[in-house]
């Protein structure tokens, strides 16, 4: 693994262990930790979730309906890759079994502290109805 691998790696295991945390007091300080005070997360139509406060609420409501309904959990596929401030990631929602059941093209874009400045996630596998 280059270091450029592993520097992407450090942010993406960090970004997927957020979405599987079931502590909330944790959980909000991975938030802290991961991105900036007003980072920001794109989402399709246009959704924006904004600064800590905005990201911890769709982050639990994720966590609550997907991975601690004990459905799925989160997790990344094996394609991480950074250039300078620019980290690109496929997250995916897996069942126990491995079956990826959706998926997302995630870029990042770090600030002058690595911590996440703007975050877009493109769906690339929707969730079955």
């Amino acid at each position: 693994m280059t270091t450029t691998e592993a520097a992407a790696r450090t942010i993406t295991d960090r970004y997927v262990a957020v979405w599987n945390e079931p502590d909330a007091q944790s959980r909000r300080a991975a938030i802290g930790g991961l991105w900036e005070p007003d980072g920001v997360e794109y989402v399709e139509g246009g959704i924006q979730f904004r600064g800590h406060e905005e990201l911890d609420g769709r982050i639990a409501r994720a966590y609550d309906e997907f991975v601690g309904s004990g459905k799925f959990h989160a997790t990344m596929a094996d394609d991480a890759s950074r250039h300078d401030d620019l980290v690109t990631f496929t997250v995916q929602l897996s069942t126990d079994e491995g079956e990826v059941a959706w998926a997302a093209r995630v870029f990042v874009l770090l600030g002058e502290t690595g911590r996440i400045r703007e975050d877009y996630q493109l769906t690339v596998k929707p969730l079955a109805a």
